[in-house]
């Protein structure tokens, strides 16, 4: 009896329902070398080299903000490159400052054992711009006007950074309320040195940077300047460099910033307000801090990108663009004074 000859075919088992439908599977990534007629993902960084403007680009890569914003920020929070998605260390201050009384080693014994323990926090940048439609007649004969609305559309984007830093401190910082005015016996600066001792009593670290809002620094030369005393008479002419030397600060900056809140009325960025706060430039990830503007490079590998997009015969939209987040890494010893 003559047999079928038998096929080795592979058993394959049930196709798997989300791979069936996975459109990566069944059509190719375009990569730029595609055939004509050949159906193909769109890809997203095709799209954005279309409109993406290298000159203004490498324009923002030199820009300096004219009104120091930045400056302002970077004070507040240092600025750590890392990637879109990052983790740090919230290490427990406490930990830092433990001291033994039972350090002795017996004989035959091991020392004391002790760890350091730190939780891990995880985070990640965010996608943030603007984009100002304009109308090319309304440029027609005006030089370098792409550059004039990039640089607009900078400190915008840099004003509204400062807005949530200056929220997310202010609002983790222990809050102590001062009043500062004419009255005969106020110090404004030592009410400030006390402060920085608490400051130091809660982490045992001193703050070496304090923010002045602009109201809560004319508050203080209008309180020095009332006190019929030499000391009186010596703060009120201190510079916020010299101030910052008798606290024994590395720096105080004042934030004159504002914004509008309104049609017809503008608010201050900074509020009546002193901030009292530990940062150092050049810092990474996990070292002390009590914020940090974490930022990541952009596709061309600076800190923002441009695109120019024509939408219609006489329409032009230019965008900027960036990726950041600012964290409030610790609240230990981060202390105000809110002032009146």
């Amino acid at each position: 009896m003559k047999t079928e000859p038998q096929l080795d075919l592979p058993i394959r088992s049930a196709p798997d329902t989300l791979a069936a439908f996975r459109p990566e599977e069944r059509f190719a990534v375009d990569n730029g070398r595609m055939t004509p007629g050949q159906v193909a993902l769109a890809n997203e960084s095709r799209f954005n080299a279309s409109f993406f403007s290298e000159p203004l680009t490498a324009y923002a890569v030199g820009w300096r903000d004219p009104n120091q914003i930045e400056e302002t920020l970077d004070f507040l929070f240092p600025p750590v490159q890392v990637g879109r998605r990052f983790e740090f260390k919230k290490a427990d201050n406490a930990e830092a400052f433990y001291s033994e009384t039972d350090d002795l080693r017996a004989i035959g014994a091991d020392f004391k054992r002790v760890d350091y323990k730190g939780s891990t926090q995880l985070e990640k940048t965010y996608n943030k711009g603007l984009t100002l439609r304009i109308d090319l007649d309304q440029v027609d004969g005006m030089p370098n006007w792409r550059e004039v609305f990039t640089s607009r559309l900078l400190q915008r984007l840099l004003r509204s950074e400062l807005r949530r830093a200056i929220t997310a401190l202010s609002g983790a910082a222990t809050n102590t309320a001062k009043t500062w005015d004419t009255t005969a016996g106020k110090d404004p600066d030592q009410e400030i040195l006390t402060d920085l001792i608490a400051a130091v009593d809660d982490s045992g670290v001193r703050p070496n940077r304090l923010l002045f809002g602009d109201v809560a620094w004319n508050k203080r030369l209008i309180a020095h300047r009332a006190q019929a005393s030499a000391g009186g008479f010596a703060s009120a002419g201190l510079t916020a460099p010299e101030l910052a030397g008798f606290l024994g600060v590395d720096g105080i900056r004042i934030s004159r910033e504002r914004y509008q809140n309104t049609a017809t009325a503008k608010s201050k960025v900074t509020p009546d307000i002193v901030l009292e706060f530990f940062a150092e430039d050049g810092l990474g990830p996990d070292d002390p801090s009590h914020g940090k503007r974490f930022w990541s490079a952009v596709e061309s590998g600076g800190k923002y990108r441009i695109y120019e997009q024509a939408v219609s015969a006489k329409m032009i939209d230019l965008t900027v663009e960036h990726y950041s987040n600012c964290v409030v890494t610790s609240t230990v010893g981060l202390r105000k004074l809110t002032i009146s």
